[in-house]
């Protein structure tokens, strides 16, 4: 189905901004205000028609949401409800703001740490200097029955500065099927631990993986069986 022209205005504001995001912007691309406004001079408030698709499952970030974006430049980052077709905007939204009490509820369900890299509120990154401050992320998480849904997850300001991902839930479901009575267990104590502490094999895999040549003609042989040839 072809899409329709966001220059076509028989489309309201709103309707008009999605099709440029996704035929002149692209997803994972930066735009600026100024090119917003350029682009709609016969649009009023063309900022709040584009921060209103965020309602319909829309994520697009600020640099609030990613700090690697300049004051001025916005990334849109997903897709939500295909708004231009019949139906499709008279979705239930999303809020877009959240309060104090529903970003508390989100940090102490993900125990006040970063979900993707583990760091705590106020620790201190890898070199000493910068410490950490979480935020919430909205990730859209593709379910197991094929439908997406936007859900919310504790990020520090370093991991919410990429592009947004989204989870594949069935896939990583089936993969988890998949796995040997041994490994299920291994994966239930880190889950239960909320923490995954490397093993001796993975340590010495990783030291392994810095040696120099002839250190690793020596490691190689003591692995084998061959430490005394």
């Amino acid at each position: 189905m072809v899409m329709p022209s966001w220059q076509d205005k028989a489309f309201g504001g709103r309707i008009r901004a999605a099709l440029w995001l996704e035929t002149e912007v692209g997803e994972g691309e930066i735009f600026t205000k100024a090119a917003l406004r350029k682009a709609f001079p016969d649009v009023a408030q063309i900022d709040r028609r584009v921060r209103e698709l965020r309602d319909y499952g829309w994520q697009i970030d600020t640099n609030r949401d990613d700090p690697a974006l300049k004051l001025e430049e916005q990334r849109y980052v997903s897709r939500g409800a295909e708004i231009w077709k019949p139906g499709q905007a008279k979705l239930p939204k999303h809020k877009t703001s959240l309060s104090k009490a529903e970003r508390d509820k989100v940090f102490m369900a993900d125990n006040f740490l970063c979900r993707t890299c583990g760091i705590g509120v106020g620790e201190v990154y890898d070199g000493g200097v910068a410490t950490s401050k979480l935020g919430v992320t909205r990730r859209k998480v593709r379910l197991a029955d094929g439908t997406t849904s936007v859900q919310l997850v504790t990020e520090c300001d370093q991991c919410r500065a990429g592009a947004g991902r989204e989870i594949d839930l069935g896939k990583l479901l089936g993969d988890v099927k998949a796995l040997a009575p041994l490994e299920r267990t291994v994966l239930v104590e880190w889950i239960t631990a909320d923490r995954r502490e490397r093993g001796q094999l993975e340590k010495l895999w990783g030291m392994y993986r810095t040696l120099p040549e002839e250190s690793r003609e020596a490691f190689i042989k003591a692995v084998t069986g061959g430490e005394g040839e």
